[in-house]
C-alpha cells in the first residue's frame, strides 16, 4: 500500500509501506475512504517534537471494514466505520467512566495517512453507519473522528451550558469545531479568537457571535470588555500553547471553567493564581468515542456541517502539499482521498 511517512521536520513523504495485517484477534484491518492532515501533527513537522527516526503518520480515519479478528464482532466486512484516533476496548473502568482516550488498553492511531490501516480494539473503537453514506457526508464523520469530537470535548470540559457566554481560544479545525460544539451546546454569545478573515468567516457560520482579533493582554482586556470586566462563563483552548493557556485562565470569570485540549507545548499554570482565581480547569485528549454515535447522527441528519474545515482536498499521493499548505497557514486542513 501507500502512505505518508515523516523522515525530519518539513520533509513528509509519500511511500510505499507494507499491508497491514490483524495482529490481535481484537484488530480490524479497514480500506480508508478519505483521511486528512491535522494541526496536532505540524509539531512533528515544525521540529516541535522530535523526529528521531522515519515512522507513519495520521491519526484520523473512516474506512470500509476489510477484514476482522476473531474477537470483533461489533462491525463486519464491508461496513463504513468512524474510529477515535485513541483506541478503546470500552468495556474498562475508564471507557464505563466516559473517557476512552483513558482506556486501560489504549493505543493511539499513527498510520492513518494511508490506503489501508490497522484498527487495534476495534470492537469497542469502530462504529458503523447503518449504509455507506453518500460521499457528501464523509469530510464531516472525518471530522468527528477527531476534531469535531476534540471541539466537543472543550466545550464539555468547559461545562458550556444554555445561555452561558463561551470564548473559543485558537481558530484551527479544532478550535472552529469547538464553536459549533459550543452553539448546540446551547451558548447565547460565542466569543472566537481570530486574525485571519477566512476562518472567521467560518467561525461566524457556525455560531460565532463575536470576534476577537487581539491576543496576550490586549485580548484578554477584550474579552472582560465584552463580558462586563467579568469574564466568560466558558473558555475553551484549542491550540496548545502558553500564550493561549494564559489567555484562555485570564478570559474566564471566577467560578467559570476552561477546558484544555490543544496538545500542551511548553505550557506551565501557576497553581497560586489557578487557586485564588476559582477558576475550574479540565482538559486532556478527547474521549471521542463517547461522542461518535450523537455526533454521527448529527452529521447525516444535516444538524451540523464540520467537513468545512476542510478547504483544501488533494490525492493522498500528494500529502506533503497538505502539511506545507496548513503549516504556511493557506489552508485551514487539507483533506486526502487515497
Amino acid at each position: 500500500m501507500r502512505g505518508a511517512v515523516i523522515h525530519a521536520p518539513g520533509d513528509v513523504r509519500f511511500e510505499t509501506l507494507d499491508d497491514p495485517k490483524i495482529l490481535k484477534p481484537t484488530d480490524a484491518i479497514i480500506r480508508t475512504a478519505v483521511t486528512c492532515v491535522c494541526g496536532s501533527d505540524l509539531w512533528p513537522y515544525r521540529g516541535v517534537e522530535p523526529t528521531d527516526e522515519a515512522h507513519p503518520m495520521g491519526h484520523e480515519y473512516v474506512g470500509f471494514v476489510e477484514e476482522v479478528g476473531s474477537d470483533v464482532t461489533s462491525v463486519r466486512p464491508g461496513q463504513f466505520v468512524v474510529g477515535s484516533f485513541a483506541t478503546s476496548d470500552n468495556t474498562c473502568a475508564n471507557c464505563r467512566n466516559g473517557f476512552q482516550a483513558n482506556c486501560l488498553n489504549r493505543e493511539f492511531m499513527g498510520t492513518c495517512q494511508a490506503d489501508y490501516v490497522r484498527i487495534p480494539n476495534a470492537q469497542g473503537t469502530l462504529v458503523a453507519t447503518d449504509e455507506v453514506p453518500d460521499e457528501e457526508f464523509w469530510p464531516g464523520l472525518l471530522a468527528v473522528s477527531d476534531v469535531m469530537g476534540t471541539g466537543w470535548w472543550a466545550a464539555d470540559a468547559a461545562e458550556v451550558r444554555p445561555g452561558s457566554t463561551a470564548v473559543v481560544v485558537g481558530d484551527g479545525a479544532v478550535g472552529l469545531c469547538a464553536v459549533i460544539a459550543a452553539k448546540e451546546m446551547g451558548a447565547e454569545r460565542i466569543i472566537a479568537m481570530s486574525r485571519h478573515a477566512s476562518r472567521q468567516k467560518l467561525a461566524r457560520e457556525f455560531g460565532a457571535t463575536d470576534i476577537v482579533t487581539e491576543r496576550g493582554e490586549e485580548g484578554i482586556a477584550r474579552i472582560k470588555d465584552l463580558t462586563g470586566g467579568i469574564g466568560a462563563d466558558a473558555v475553551l483552548e484549542c491550540v496548545g500553547t502558553a500564550e493561549a493557556m494564559g489567555q484562555a485562565l485570564h478570559s474566564a470569570r471566577p467560578g467559570g471553567n476552561v477546558g484544555f485540549v490543544g496538545v500542551p507545548h511548553g505550557v506551565a499554570v501557576d497553581g497560586q493564581e489557578l487557586f485564588f482565581s476559582h477558576v475550574g480547569l479540565r482538559g486532556g485528549p478527547a474521549p471521542v468515542r463517547r461522542y461518535l454515535p450523537q455526533l454521527i447522527e448529527y452529521v447525516l441528519s444535516g444538524r451540523i456541517d464540520p467537513g468545512k474545515v476542510f478547504d483544501l482536498t488533494l490525492p493522498l499521493e500528494q500529502v506533503a502539499e497538505g502539511y506545507q499548505a496548513m503549516d504556511e497557514r493557506r489552508a485551514i486542513k487539507a483533506l486526502l482521498k487515497p
